[in-house]
């Protein structure tokens, strides 16, 4: 059997992968030991009880043949009740019925042996009746006379100590079972929370203080994470502060420009150098905020429940002066836990994108599981060779083609979409569309 198909039948959790690691040679161990108790002690014992009865109901019959009197029947019946703990009748005249009856396991086990010693002591025709429910086993044995019967009870032919091992045995197994799981889920109960933790973190959301406990290794892995978040968090704010003496530092000299380009408005003849300024003003401060925009996010933005369907016919209003037509549906009335700001943001980026290049832009809503949410964006434009997918979420790169040209982007719509679905926990992906252009695959878990 292959690796991949022992897999299958491994458990997937850790519990169950370290229970089964602990029980299995205790497992093996208890059945190679029950092999050997039934094999060597069990059998044994059975068969020298066997063999003990026999022999004595053999000394018996030779007694009822031998002194066939009502007198020595009834003392050799006295005897064998009070010494031997059997009960014996005999009837006179009498015809043994051989049944041979069948029996299973452990009872299949005592009458074997038992008929084995009577055929080796008693020479005479038998039958064995045994009933572990009543815990009596009777003998019936064809004398020259007469039927002889001797009842005795089970324990002749059962040691007590084999239920004792087999009690002590699976008690005990079920014992150190049920203090595996107590002692292990205690164990992987950390583990737990630092992967919540790390999951709650990779989607931008609150991690509650997470205390490093159990075993040595899982502390470690606990503190590394806090450390980890402690760094990242001073990277940002730290970000976030030089991104705002940044923007301030860039924006007061185009502010300057602009009042300076706006009093020269009414002294300069030509317009259409003035007209350039402008536009050439304009572009740095497009260029600026695309650049803000991509490096900033939106990390300060708190989660808010928001509802799917809203939140696209909004995406829509905004893009709203679009030559494209924008159709948008939703499989059911939902929810998810977002940024409003930043999603609303990557919504309209690639939406938009999608309306400049397009006729038709399809946005489609629906559950993919349990736990699963996706966003498909379609459009019916001219399409991206597949081979440049991965560079498109490269910061600044233009694709050389009809679907930018007119763009006069900077290439950071899809890096600045990435980052705000990744900080969601989410993934993105770009598809060819079976409508000729560009499918974009947002997938988020609920």
């Amino acid at each position: 059997m292959s690796e991949s198909k022992i897999k299958k039948f491994l458990p997937r959790s850790l519990l169950g992968r370290s229970l089964m690691i602990l029980v299995t040679p205790v497992l093996i161990i208890q059945a190679f030991t029950t092999f050997m108790f039934f094999d060597r002690h069990w059998d044994e014992v059975t068969e020298r009880l066997a063999f003990a009865l026999a022999g004595e109901i053999a000394i018996i019959a030779d007694r009822y043949e031998n002194e066939p009197n009502s007198q020595s029947a009834s003392m050799i019946s006295n005897y064998a009740r009070e010494f031997l703990n059997l009960d014996v009748t005999f009837e006179g005249g009498e015809t043994l019925e051989i049944k041979n009856e069948e029996y299973i396991f452990w009872a299949a086990i005592a009458a074997d042996s038992l008929a084995e010693a009577l055929d080796k002591y008693l020479q005479r025709p038998h039958d064995i009746a045994l009933s572990l429910e009543e815990k009596w086993v009777v003998v019936h044995v064809q004398l020259d006379n007469g039927k002889l019967t001797v009842n005795a009870p089970i324990r002749r032919l059962f040691s007590s100590s084999s239920y004792v091992f087999l009690l002590w045995m699976v008690g005990s197994s079920l014992l150190m079972l049920a203090i595996a799981i107590l002692f292990m889920r205690n164990q992987i109960r950390p583990i737990r929370k630092l992967a919540v933790a790390a999951e709650r973190f990779g989607k931008g959301q609150e991690v509650s203080y997470l205390k490093p406990s159990g075993a040595r290794e899982v502390r470690a892995a606990a503190q590394a994470f806090l450390t980890m978040r402690e760094r990242l968090d001073r990277q940002i704010q730290q970000r976030t502060s030089m991104l705002a003496g940044v923007s301030h530092d860039l924006r007061t000299p185009l502010t300057r420009m602009k009042l300076q380009v706006a009093m020269l408005e009414d002294q300069m003849e030509d317009q259409k150098t003035i007209e350039s300024l402008k536009k050439d003003m304009g572009d740095m401060e497009r260029m600026i905020n695309a650049y803000l925009d991509f490096v900033r996010g939106e990390g300060d933005e708190d989660l808010q429940r928001m509802d799917v369907r809203l939140l696209m016919e909004s995406v829509v209003d905004v893009l709203s002066e679009t030559n494209a037509k924008i159709h948008t549906s939703v499989d059911e009335k939902m929810t998810l836990m977002l940024r409003p700001i930043a999603f609303r943001r990557c919504l309209v980026n690639l939406v938009g994108n999608a309306a400049k290049y397009a006729d038709n832009v399809w946005v489609h809503a629906s559950k993919t599981g349990k736990d699963a949410f996706s966003i498909v964006i379609d459009d019916d434009g001219p399409g991206v060779d597949e081979t440049l997918y991965d560079d498109l979420f490269k910061p600044f790169f233009r694709v050389e083609s009809s679907r930018n040209q007119k763009t006069g982007g900077v290439g950071l719509g899809l890096p600045i979409a990435r980052d705000i679905v990744h900080s969601h926990g989410g993934e993105i992906s770009l598809h060819k569309s079976e409508k000729s252009g560009l499918k974009v695959v947002i997938e988020l878990p609920l």
